[in-house]
């Protein structure tokens, strides 16, 4: 097939550390159009990375007929308005992570691109390395038993104030951020969803945004799962999943090197060894996979159901970090 051309929104540092230098290996993707709201910048950024066009605002990408698809890692509260134009110029959407501020934006966004007959997906990119394929295999033989718990933490260090992760009223924080990737992850290992949760934050005196947030999600049957996030921390990274036969532990969850073989650590009765998956770029792989799904006509790797699901969670636990008490987990219909 041919490459697809990418259209994306807004000059984001994270598309341009990323992801750009991956996706010049694409046999799939063509990174075609950059846009943002200053034409100087996206002219800059088009040259440096070689994308063909240049625009000053994101419709005037969007009305471009030779863009095939949109990236949108725009700040989070930007996301529906932008899935919803996108859709209305005819283009799927590969979204950043959370796909809306809650629950109900992640539905209204499906529902919107389903009656437009667009593709809609959450780029959750770690689901798509090897080595979390691999920890879901090992998880569903049994390797370490049945999974009763899994522990995460995610962190880095950001006190910029003028940083769309410190700006509370563009969705910045811990809890939306980075908590959705710890959310997910245990949600992932699982292979169910929490019935009720319980959220502890320590807010910035100024930015109002969680800087450090620590949650409980009850799984129901004694399985439950506890994690860490912080935006004002040493940054650190990790997941570990233990079971009634075993333990496992993923040195680098999230933001995987695409260079190094990943890396997972498994105990069991048997003894203790390292496992190793393939060197791969998971931004690549999530890009390809979601080109795929457009030539083929769909479905998308991740269903959309999945970003709802997990946003109910991160709903749960922003209504506990305000009452104080365990809340119940939403399931959306």
């Amino acid at each position: 097939m041919d490459r697809l051309r990418l259209g994306v929104l807004g000059c984001s540092s994270h598309y341009f550390k990323r992801v750009a230098v991956p996706l010049r290996e694409s046999i799939l993707v063509e990174p075609y159009a950059i846009a943002s709201r200053d034409q100087g910048k996206a002219t800059k950024a088009a040259a440096n990375w070689d994308f063909t066009k240049a625009y000053g605002s994101y419709e005037d990408l969007l009305a471009d007929p030779d863009v095939d698809f949109v990236y949108n890692p725009l700040p989070n509260h930007m996301h529906l308005e932008f899935i919803k134009k996108a859709a209305d110029a005819g283009k799927s959407t590969l979204c950043e992570k959370p796909l809306g501020l809650n629950a109900r934006e992640a539905i209204e966004a499906a529902e919107y691109c389903r009656k437009k007959g667009v593709l809609l997906m959450e780029a959750f990119m770690y689901r798509f390395h090897p080595q979390w394929r691999r920890a879901h295999d090992l998880v569903e033989c049994a390797d370490i038993g049945k999974v009763q718990a899994v522990q995460g933490w995610f962190s880095f260090n950001n006190t910029d104030p003028q940083n769309i992760r410190n700006i509370a009223d563009f969705g910045g924080g811990a809890l939306l951020d980075i908590g959705c990737y710890t959310v997910s992850s245990a949600r992932f290992l699982m292979g169910s969803e929490p019935e009720q949760v319980i959220c502890l934050v320590e807010r910035d005196p100024v930015f109002k945004t969680d800087i450090l947030s620590s949650a409980i999600l009850d799984f129901g049957g004694g399985r439950r799962a506890v994690f860490t996030v912080g935006t004002q921390s040493f940054p650190m990274q990790r997941v570990d999943a233990y079971g009634t036969g075993g333990s496992l532990s993923i040195e680098v969850p999230f933001n995987m090197f695409g260079d190094v073989p990943g890396r997972l650590t498994v105990i069991n009765s048997v003894g203790k060894r390292l496992v190793e998956t393939e060197i791969v770029d998971q931004y690549l792989l999530q890009f390809d996979a979601f080109a795929q799904a457009i030539a083929e006509g769909g479905p998308v790797p991740t269903p959309l159901g999945d970003a709802v699901a997990n946003l109910a969670v991160l709903d749960a636990l922003a209504a506990s970090a305000a009452s104080g008490k365990w809340e119940q987990v939403a399931r959306p219909a």
